[in-house]
């Protein structure tokens, strides 16, 4: 693996109130968009692609209940997921796995006629965007 560019993104650590649950329907999402499981502690999950990672940790420090993406902090993390079919796809298959569309009246253009994505919701309250790119 080559040397990092300055400025890319090292990790995002997401702390959850369930790390099973956010495990399962994190890590599904992930690994559907090319992450690999890279670490397991109690307590903690992570995905890695490339040099960057994702963190999931049932933290004892953690206050509160869900993430509100509506409240000051994170909104959302958005990936690119492939092509258009295949964010259709993720699109159709994220209830399964813990996922709700948002927008499903604007789908796939809920970021304007010039986006093609998919925007998700877990259990938890966290939002993925699933942005197409062809």
């Amino acid at each position: 693996m080559t040397s990092p560019h300055t400025g890319l993104l090292h990790h995002v650590e997401l702390w959850v109130p369930d790390i099973e649950r956010a495990a399962a329907q994190w890590g599904w999402l992930l690994e559907e968009i090319g992450y690999d499981p890279f670490q397991v502690w109690p307590g903690g999950r992570s995905w890695r692609l490339a040099h960057t990672y994702i963190v999931l940790e049932q933290s004892p420090d953690m206050r509160g209940g869900n993430h509100d993406r509506k409240r000051p902090g994170l909104n959302h993390l958005a990936f690119y997921a492939g092509n258009r079919q295949r964010v259709d796809d993720l699109a159709t298959a994220a209830p399964h796995h813990g996922w709700t569309l948002l927008f499903p009246d604007r789908h796939p253009h809920a970021g304007g006629p010039q986006t093609y994505a998919a925007y998700l919701t877990n259990t938890d309250g966290y939002e993925a965007e699933l942005i197409a790119h062809d």
